[in-house]
């Protein structure tokens, strides 16, 4: 996709969980895995509707995914605080990853400009934040919450900033040549 940035599209995301975090964290937890069964629910819904829609003679298998799916999005609707618990490692895990991803996009950039080594902070605080997430869940589940989502908004930050400064600024591939132009390197010497 041309013209997409997965950097500011990371940037977004990031913020937006972030916000939610902070502002709600004795409830985001619940919020969010309810969110992820209505959209396990909302596909599965509409393909046993479907299958029961049909006359007999155009239905082909029941859809055995679509039970499943409807099944376990009624479970995560139900019984939030379960899964809520799960989405702290989830989330500490995507933590991880965004600081581990943001060291080597930093590092890529040493190629083409300077990098100055304050960059470097804010991932490691996110890497530090989401391993403490992931290896330390057994505190009071909205203060873990409220730590993954401060991080989530540095991170948010943080790959903006990156974006504006770094991304942005990444030199073009070279041209390539056009066609029915010769390249006079490798052109044919005729005698």
């Amino acid at each position: 996709m041309k013209g997409i940035s997965y950097s500011f599209l990371r940037a977004i995301c990031a913020l937006v969980i972030g916000l939610v975090l902070v502002m709600f964290p004795d409830r985001a937890g619940d919020y969010f895995v309810i969110t992820i069964g209505i959209i396990f629910l909302v596909p599965s819904l509409i393909s046993v509707i479907g299958y029961f829609a049909q006359n007999a003679e155009m239905r082909r298998r029941f859809p055995v995914e679509g039970v499943g799916s409807l099944l376990f999005g009624l479970w995560l609707i139900v019984m939030p605080g379960f899964f809520a618990d799960l989405l702290t490692f989830v989330l500490g895990f995507i933590l991880v990853m965004g600081g581990v991803q943001q060291i080597a996009s930093l590092s890529a950039a040493r190629r083409w400009m300077p990098v100055p080594g304050g960059f470097y902070v804010v991932p490691a605080l996110i890497l530090i934040a989401g391993l403490i997430a992931l290896f330390n869940p057994t505190g009071v589940r909205s203060t873990a919450f409220i730590i993954i989502g401060v991080s989530s908004l540095v991170y948010a930050a943080s790959e903006l900033v990156n974006w504006f400064k770094f991304t942005r600024r990444r030199p073009k591939a070279p041209d390539t040549p056009v066609k029915g132009v010769d390249n006079i390197e490798d052109a044919e010497i005729i005698q």
